[in-house]
């Protein structure tokens, strides 16, 4: 009894977090396709975000290696072919995907359908266009996506927590940055002063460039000053930069803690485990299930 209670919520839940899927076709061929390829809590929805993390790696490489001269020469029929392969693939892929979605136009103009389709019309394009295959390089994106198969849904609170940490403490970075750019600004125009031309201090962009990469503790060494007034200043721009980058490490982690002690007072259900319930209710929003 309590296992068909747990699998009517888990379903009542999936309807709610994955409406684009009929409730008329749930058990059709197009929900265990849907299941498969959307989903990854079952051991062939598992396998098939493996298979395809393995395939756009594979096929960004082949389009790496393909750029490489001495590569191209030796295997480039090969490489062509293998090309052409993963676009048929990631073409029937796509066309699953539409197919087993009960708004297709949604999903074809989400982020990802977007980035399905750029992935495959590079190699169409090539018939017409050589040269724009290289474009298939975008494929990597979708790599985004299928990252789901690490269980990074188990993190997502605490990803939450830092979404509000940085939205909280926003006001504060943006009255920051606006700082640092005032100072850079002034550093830069008096080392222009100072430097001059003939020290490489040519104007005052490239001069801001320079207490840019200072202030940062960077360093690059293209630029540096000669006159001692010069090095005093950049002393001092040195020792600003210790003290400034653990400003925006101290705003953040503040509105951390406080956002991890705001989140330890939700509750979580103990059935499907959503969190982020009121401290007053009695049911879950999600499953219905007694909290």
């Amino acid at each position: 009894m309590a296992d068909r209670q747990g699998r009517e919520a888990g379903r009542r839940q999936r309807n709610i977090l994955c409406p684009q899927l009929d409730p008329d076709h749930r058990s059709s061929w197009r929900e265990k396709l849907y299941v498969i390829i959307f989903e990854s809590d079952t051991p062939a929805g598992k396998l098939f975000d493996l298979l395809l993390i393995v395939a756009i790696a594979a096929s960004v490489g082949v389009v790496m290696l393909d750029s490489v001269k001495a590569i191209n020469d030796q295997h480039g029929e090969a490489l062509h072919i293998a090309e052409w392969i993963f676009t048929l693939l990631f073409t029937a892929e796509y066309v699953l995907r539409i197919l087993c979605v009960d708004r297709p136009k949604k999903y074809v103009f989400s982020f990802f359908g977007v980035v399905d389709l750029l992935s495959i019309l590079p190699t169409y394009f090539s018939i017409l266009l050589p040269g724009t295959e290289f474009m298939i390089i975008i494929r990597a994106l979708r790599i985004l996506r299928v990252f789901r198969i690490l269980k990074l849904g188990a993190y997502l609170s605490e990803a939450n927590i830092l979404l509000l940490s940085l939205k909280a403490s926003r006001k504060k970075i943006e009255v920051f940055l606006f700082t640092v750019i005032l100072m850079v600004i002034i550093f830069g125009s008096l080392m222009y002063l100072i430097e001059g031309e003939e020290n490489g201090f040519t104007s005052i962009p490239r001069s801001i460039y320079w207490a840019i990469v200072t202030l940062t503790t960077v360093g690059y060494g293209d630029i540096a000053p000669a006159t001692p007034w010069g090095q005093v200043l950049a002393s001092v721009i040195m020792i600003c930069g210790y003290g400034i980058i653990a400003v925006p490490t101290g705003i953040v982690s503040a509105e951390m803690v406080k956002a991890t002690g705001e989140a330890k007072e939700r509750k979580v259900c103990p059935g499907c485990k959503a969190a982020y319930h009121d401290q007053d209710a009695e049911f879950c929003k999600y499953c219905g299930g007694e909290l």
